[in-house]
């Protein structure tokens, strides 16, 4: 791919593939998948899970209907058992109210099935009620198939983390906790002593059209932007999610509010937002057009609506 100096957006109608990928997303209708990903993102870095769409409907669906309405975004880790499970999808924290609960749906049927091993994530449950789990679902850690699979009905396994996934779940693992109650009992947090809940580890969930391990992506079906950012050359870093807005003539993307998390350390290559000229730059943005994959770089939005943290696509080099 060859380089080319950063243009304006009027100039760049004519050029290109990316161009086209970024303009498309707007008219874009996803194609089914086989099997759904879906992307974690944390506090300490990202993971992603491929779901078992035909061995656990059930449980696919009712975790696909959390995550489609944005109810896992910027809930915290609230149990991390070492060597065991990390779990989630319970709570949100609020300043000034506490911990939140996610509103959860009607509990679903156990649909146990794959085994509880190592890298595979399942649906937390009441204990003696195998029929009982809503929203909460974790990780294991380890082979924990000779306990799980046989307990309470056996835990129904609904996904497996991808690639090296695991290196990061490792690492959540090996976090510092804190018990703080029912909903936080072992919550890990990012920072070295526990100062309050804005330490803990916070996540986002999202479902995207292919697997990729890039800091930054653009997905075109689902009118996605996944990112982390250094804001005023440090001062703060965030994970966060952005939108497409689809009613706009040119590429608008819109900040999913929720979704800003705190991340804990920085990295080559994290994109960086200035307050003072409203500018977010992303060195290296990964674009997927229906399975069609380009890179674009120096990818700069501009902040045009405040009220509604709307940002424009202004330039980019390809």
């Amino acid at each position: 791919m060859t380089a080319v100096s950063r243009r304006s957006l009027g100039s760049i109608i004519a050029s290109a593939s990316i161009r086209i990928a970024l303009v498309s997303i707007l008219a874009y209708v996803p194609s089914t998948l086989a099997g759904t990903i879906v992307r974690i993102s944390t506090g300490i870095g990202d993971y992603s899970i491929e779901l078992l769409d035909d061995s656990a409907p059930g449980t696919v669906q009712n975790f696909l209907n959390y995550v489609n309405r944005n109810a896992y975004n910027g809930t915290y880790i609230h149990r991390a058992v070492d060597n065991f499970v990390v779990q989630g999808g319970g709570f949100r924290f609020r300043l000034f109210e506490g911990p939140i609960d996610v509103p959860s749906d009607p509990p679903i049927q156990n649909e146990f099935g794959a085994s509880n091993t190592r890298g595979t994530v399942a649906m937390a449950k009441l204990d003696g009620n195998p029929d009982s789990a809503t929203n909460q679902w974790f990780v294991n850690v380890a082979d924990n198939s000779a306990t799980l699979d046989t307990s309470n009905g056996g835990f129904t396994v609904f996904g497996i983390v991808l690639g090296d996934g695991m290196a990061t779940v490792d690492e959540i693992d090996a976090l510092p906790v804190v018990a703080l109650g029912g909903k936080a009992p072992n919550a890990p947090h990012i920072t070295p002593v526990y100062t309050d809940p804005r330490d803990f580890l916070y996540i986002n969930a999202e479902v995207t059209q292919r697997f990729s391990s890039a800091p930054h992506v653009f997905e075109s079906g689902t009118g996605l932007l996944i990112t982390s950012v250094s804001i005023d050359s440090g001062a703060d870093l965030i994970s966060m999610n952005f939108n497409v807005v689809a009613a706009s003539p040119n590429v608008v993307i819109r900040a999913n509010a929720e979704s800003a998390i705190p991340r804990r350390d920085s990295f080559e290559g994290i994109a960086e937002y200035s307050t003072v000229n409203g500018r977010l730059r992303i060195p290296s943005l990964e674009v997927n057009l229906n399975g069609s994959i380009s890179v674009a770089t120096n990818v700069v939005f501009v902040l045009t609506d405040a009220a509604t943290a709307s940002f424009t696509l202004e330039s980019f080099d390809q």
